[in-house]
């Protein structure tokens, strides 16, 4: 039975930990010019309604280094839903490869994909979630402080899909996730009410950076208008200027906490140019990491 990955509980705690190992054999035997083939004579189609950097980069180039082919697409191409139903585009795409990645605006049409095809499928980001990003960056934690069991996150800034990501990581791994953002940018509602029935971690939203970031191992952030909410930028800035992860703000975590970024960033806006660049980031770490999470899943749903 195929088995797709749209959002971090889409797999167990057990099984995300044993992606996170299986991650960091690929990284090691990667660097080593060793990495494993089990994608050889398989493709992979990547549909990408929103442009990219990592994400077009790290898949491809995870596929390659897996053995794969990677097919990339675009909407202009194939006009998902509008050309064709997502229906008849799912059983066309599952008859010619092995797999499927989809950056996309709605998760509905994420879901729908999925539901109709017969090939698993990954969800490379929608407005709603970015369960890739979250789980490299987990590995990343597990790199940096040996585990992200009862690690204080504090995530400052827009209740957006990386913050919906942190909420269902949250669902699966015990942590403390506190989100300090606007009453006017919360995260997803729902998503934040199956976290907290979940039970597992505990999970705090203020509207007070300070009380987010005392003592937290980890200080994330992400821009304040995410992509196609560009026309906010502004109304957004005057929201969340107050959770901008700078020095100040900084010396109220832990003093050997890790700061982290997805990326793009607006340097200047929600972080500074200082916090970056300085002796706490690890942004461009977790970036690499994509690369080797992604790899990982590829392998759990692909065979």
């Amino acid at each position: 039975m195929k088995k797709d990955f749209l959002a971090i509980p889409d797999f167990t705690g057990s099984e995300i930990d044993d992606t996170f190992r299986l991650a960091r054999q690929l990284k090691e035997k990667t660097k080593k010019a060793e990495c494993p083939k089990p994608l050889a004579g398989k493709t992979i189609a990547l549909i990408f309604h929103k442009p990219s950097l990592r994400t077009r980069v790290s898949f491809e180039v995870g596929v390659a280094q897996l053995g794969g082919t990677a097919l990339y697409i675009t909407d202009k191409e194939i006009q998902l839903g509008v050309r064709e139903s997502i229906h008849d585009a799912a059983k066309v795409l599952s008859r010619y490869v092995d797999g499927i990645m989809i950056r996309t605006f709605a998760q509905s049409a994420l879901e729908e994909l999925a539901r109709f095809a017969d090939v698993p499928v990954i969800n490379g980001l929608t407005d709603l979630l970015h369960p890739c990003q979250v789980m490299g960056d987990m590995l990343t934690i597990v790199e940096k402080k040996g585990k992200i069991e009862g690690m204080k996150v504090a995530y400052l800034g827009d209740g957006n899909n990386v913050a919906n990501s942190w909420l269902n990581a949250a669902s699966r791994l015990p942590f403390d996730l506190r989100i300090a953002t606007s009453p006017d940018t919360p995260p997803d509602g729902e998503v934040l009410a199956r976290a907290r029935k979940a039970g597992i971690s505990q999970i705090t939203i203020t509207d007070d950076p300070l009380k987010a970031i005392s003592g937290a191992d980890v200080v994330y952030t992400d821009v304040w208008a995410s992509m196609g909410q560009k026309h906010l930028a502004e109304a957004r800035a005057e929201l969340l200027r107050k959770f901008q992860v700078n020095e100040g703000l900084l010396r109220h975590a832990h003093p050997d906490c890790i700061v982290m970024h997805c990326l793009p960033a607006d340097r200047g806006q929600e972080i500074t140019a200082l916090v970056m660049d300085g002796p706490h980031s690890v942004v461009f770490d977790q970036a690499e990491n994509r690369l080797h999470i992604q790899k990982a899943i590829l392998i759990k749903l692909i065979h």
